[in-house]
């Protein structure tokens, strides 16, 4: 089965290459849930015939695209504020959105460096000049970045070392090039990459939770089949899959409104 893959607005098609005739879901979803996802859309194709166009990015942007009319069925976000944004806005499918899974972040340096990073505070000692991270203004992984800096009292002296990048995927392609410092990522994108290693597991602090939230979408052109794919989403098999890359799956009835 041929698989391809991009970034940013660019579209994934899982189960080789559609025709007309062939049954088409459009999930938009941010980038972090790009090798999950593509496992669990497979099966979901193989079980149902829907092929699924994917578009990864940037939760930010995905949003932006479905304000302005792009024809999405599904957006799985990697923070609360986008699919608040999108809901106030009355894109969302009523009585579908639901808090899918969680994340923590990690501090990652190249696979070779030498390195040691036992906290947060580490990040300002001069030995470190480039921090990559998603953009603060825009990327979710970058606003958690600068929300645990700052509870930390440290983001003031961090800011001017942060390299912004435009998802969580480039900030790890940053660290990965040997370029960069450090970068705190995703402990699921840190999971993925033999290029870099874990340098600090950044503890996990209920009042910053990383939530990704999901939902069909007020105008979806196959509102059938998203809800299906919801459904599949919560599947034994799919939360497996999540667990599997590293998530960690939450209550079905962890639903957002």
């Amino acid at each position: 089965m041929q698989t391809v893959i991009t970034m940013l607005g660019c579209i994934l098609i899982l189960g080789g290459i559609t025709h007309a005739a062939e049954p088409v879901l459009r999930v938009s979803a941010a980038a972090s849930l790009a090798d999950a996802l593509k496992e669990i859309n497979t099966a979901f194709t193989q079980q149902t015939g829907v092929h699924i166009q994917l578009n990864l990015g940037a939760s930010s942007t995905l949003a932006r695209q479905i304000e302005e009319g792009a024809p999405m069925d599904v957006f799985i976000s990697a923070d609360l504020a986008k699919m608040d944004h999108l809901d106030a806005k009355g894109l969302l499918q009523s009585n579908t959105r639901e808090n899918q899974l969680s994340n923590s972040l990690v501090i990652v340096t190249p696979a070779d460096s030498a390195l040691s990073i036992h906290s947060l505070t580490d990040l300002t000692t001069k030995t470190i000049s480039k921090i990559a991270t998603g953009d603060p203004k825009a990327v979710p992984v970058g606003r958690y970045a600068k929300a645990y800096l700052e509870k930390a009292g440290l983001w003031q002296s961090i800011e001017p070392k942060i390299v912004a990048t435009e998802n969580v995927r480039a900030a790890l392609a940053a660290v990965e090039s040997g370029n960069i410092d450090v970068g705190i990522v995703y402990k699921t994108d840190a999971a993925i990459s033999k290029k870099v290693k874990v340098a600090y597991q950044v503890p996990i602090d209920p009042a910053l939770t990383i939530t990704y939230p999901k939902a069909a979408l007020k105008n979806a052109p196959n509102l059938g089949f998203a809800l299906q794919y919801l459904e599949h989403l919560d599947t034994p098999t799919s939360k497996a899959t999540f667990t599997q890359f590293g998530f960690i799956v939450l209550p079905e009835t962890d639903v957002a409104r």
